[in-house]
């Protein structure tokens, strides 16, 4: 990798459910091994890049959230990442959310710094499944037809799409726009999706190529990608989440629904039968596919891979809805997960038994909160706020009880 004169930056920014999970565990999961490349990631975890894209696009912060807030924290990021040595990578897909002014402010941001831009973009064709399933994983209550008509039929062909959920992060040839509008063309790459079919890690394979490095410098199989849920297994979370009390706050939803039923849970499940798009959309799919693949030879961008992996693939099996899932596969699913939260609650509450006995005393409130924050990070980050509160409280006390110096 050549040494540039000043810090080299390239901003991933999207777009969700193409590959971005898998290609930042590949990143995060080899972090020494690309530092030895002059790779840095900035920020001590992925959460960093995630906080940082919810600062940029001004998201609104529930006032309970635990993670802490959001506030400067796009700034914090870019700061660490005009510091590399060499090339830094910031990566997180809701980045793709931003409109025209947050893009150039994060632009302006790295003024000192070469400044690439990194969009990865998949096929409608398969999108739209996941991006069905991912909405049910984020509390939607809405059935994939009803979900689906939206999508196509009203909002597609709002003059203003991006207004919408959806299009607001694959509205390709907009996003480009927004991001590219204060950069030189061959400093924004299009990294397309590869299909199915490919090699697990060609899509890292054209990302290292983006970033300038060997990609055999990192060990794909330490990755898990963003896994996909059976019917079953999605129609049951869509339905927990229409009986859940709305009360329940979303960063506890995330921790214990989406984190732990769906992605711990059910996603490890032998899949029944994946959801297809009908037949009768193929047609619109073909014509996006078409529409974005002429935008894009349009333009003067780096266009990593090939164009046709935009174009949607003739389906070769059987087009599973979710008004195919019979009782018998939801009751199979719904006793996985109660056995799983069972037995979680169980290994919870043995832990806590264990710690009594060894310590020889009596069960208290405080020893069930400290094994329980043992077991879920959703309380550990709630534990670890507690203490530095505390011991910012302490600072203070000492301070005021200190004689000033004059």
């Amino acid at each position: 990798m050549a040494v540039s004169a000043k810090p080299v930056v390239y901003l991933h920014v999207g777009e969700p459910k193409t590959g971005t999970t898998f290609l930042q565990q590949v990143m995060w999961q080899n972090r020494p091994e690309l530092a030895r490349c002059g790779v840095l990631l900035p920020g001590m975890r992925p959460l960093a890049h995630w906080r940082a894209s919810q600062d940029l696009c001004g998201v609104q912060q529930a006032p309970d959230d635990p993670v802490g807030p959001f506030n400067g924290a796009w700034d914090r990021l870019a700061r660490l990442a005009l510091g590399a040595p060499c090339v830094a990578v910031i990566s997180h897909e809701l980045f793709a959310a931003a409109d025209a002014e947050q893009a150039a402010r994060a632009v302006a941001s790295f003024d000192e710094a070469e400044l690439h831009v990194v969009l990865t973009v998949r096929d409608m064709a398969t999108l739209l499944p996941a991006e069905w399933q991912e909405s049910v994983k984020h509390r939607t209550t809405r059935a994939w037809d009803d979900w689906l008509g939206d999508v196509i039929d009203r909002e597609s062909i709002d003059p203003d799409r991006r207004r919408w959920g959806f299009w607001r992060v694959h509205d390709t040839l907009e996003i480009l726009r927004a991001w590219s509008a204060d950069l030189p063309p061959e400093r924004v790459h299009v990294i397309t999706v590869p299909p199915r079919t490919a090699a697990r890690d060609l899509l890292w394979h054209r990302f290292a190529e983006v970033i300038g490095i060997d990609p055999a410098a990192a060990d794909t199989s330490r990755a898990r990608s963003n896994a996909s849920l059976g019917l079953a297994e999605v129609e049951l979370v869509r339905r927990i989440n229409q009986a859940l009390p709305e009360q329940m706050p979303d960063w506890s939803y995330m921790h214990t629904v989406k984190d732990f039923l769906a992605q711990e849970v059910l996603a490890g499940r032998p899949a029944a039968g994946q959801l297809e798009l009908p037949a009768d959309r193929d047609s619109w799919a073909c014509e996006q596919g078409q529409l974005l693949v002429d935008g894009l030879k349009a333009s003067d961008y780096d266009i990593v891979g090939d164009l046709d992996d935009l174009l949607p693939q003739p389906s070769s099996g059987p087009r599973y809805q979710p008004g195919q899932v019979s009782s018998e596969q939801m009751l199979d699913a719904s006793v996985h997960a109660i056995v799983s939260l069972v037995s979680d609650r169980v290994a919870a509450r043995e832990q806590v038994r264990a710690a009594q006995e060894l310590a020889g005393k009596q069960p208290t409130v405080k020893d069930a909160l400290i094994a329980l924050s043992e077991r879920h990070a959703a309380m550990r980050r709630v534990r670890r706020g507690y203490w530095y509160s505390i011991n910012f409280l302490r600072t203070i006390r000492r301070a005021a009880r200190s004689p000033r110096k004059r």
